[in-house]
């Protein structure tokens, strides 16, 4: 457990190296992920960095692919590729762009960035492990606000109606986007009553405390006939002071001064 706290903090950092690099990207988001990624890139996922596109690897879809920062600074830290790498972030000559590239990236598992989408590829890839009687697991991330997309809720239906229960969503509910808060901009609430009426297990947890989330995967993994909704309540920024709970900090790049005080809270035990 400490280990898998220790690997968030420098994920985090990784994000906050990369966004201040570039002088552009999407911080709070990114933050507000790195403790779900952790467990699921640490511990929970059959993955392989040195055969990446290892047919029988579980997927990810990070439907909210804005947030890169975080699944490549986790991609690095698991091995991928150098963590070095992390600061050509969003140049024009490097594969790490704004959004993740499946083409590029190893790792990446589905090029995202039109929010609303990535549910749809995600039962995809459930669908073709059912056909094809792999054993395989889909996870999906998506944005509390991403989650005012109509396509999300077709998509949903369709993992219902095929009894997906290869596929596990994890809604980041940080109540936070680029325009405010969540409930304010369009409020998807209730989360939880929403997707249970589409035919999803809902699990609640605290998306910052590793044993909540290692233990709603296990659960996860054992529901059958029908697919996952974590719900994730977390904090926009998590981890640096003045980023959290900020909806500023959607998309946007620190300073020297506000660098150097990231890393070093990031940096404290």
């Amino acid at each position: 457990m400490e280990e898998l706290v220790k690997k968030a903090k420098e994920i985090r950092k990784g994000i906050i190296e990369e966004v201040y690099q570039a002088q552009s990207g999407h911080p709070g988001g990114s933050l507000s992920i790195a403790d779900i990624l952790t467990v699921l890139y640490f511990k929970e996922m059959n993955i392989n960095p040195q055969n990446p596109n290892w047919e029988d690897r579980d997927r990810l879809v990070l439907s909210k692919g804005h947030c890169s920062p975080a699944l490549y600074a986790t991609l690095a830290n698991r091995g991928f590729f150098e963590i070095e790498k992390l600061k050509t972030f969003r140049k024009i000559d490097s594969d790490l762009q704004g959004h993740p590239d499946k083409k590029h990236i190893p790792g990446v598992d589905m090029t995202t960035g039109s929010l609303g989408q990535g549910l749809s590829a995600a039962n995809g890839m459930a669908i073709s492990a059912k056909l094809d009687h792999k054993s395989y697991r889909v996870y999906c991330i998506l944005g509390d606000g991403e989650i005012e997309e109509g396509q999300v809720w077709e998509a949903a239906m369709t993992a219902n109606k095929y009894h997906l229960d290869n596929l596990c969503i994890i809604v980041d509910n940080n109540n936070l986007q680029i325009d405010g808060k969540v409930e304010e901009v369009m409020s998807p609430y209730p989360i939880d009553e929403k997707f249970r009426s589409f035919g999803f297990e809902i699990i609640k947890i605290d998306g910052h405390n590793i044993e909540e989330i290692i233990k709603a995967f296990e659960v996860a993994k054992n529901i059958k006939g029908k697919p996952t909704c974590i719900i994730a309540t977390t904090t926009k920024g998590k981890g640096v002071s003045f980023m959290e709970n900020q909806a500023s900090w959607h998309g946007k790049a620190p300073n020297e001064e506000q660098y150097k005080q990231a890393m070093n809270e990031l940096s404290m035990d």
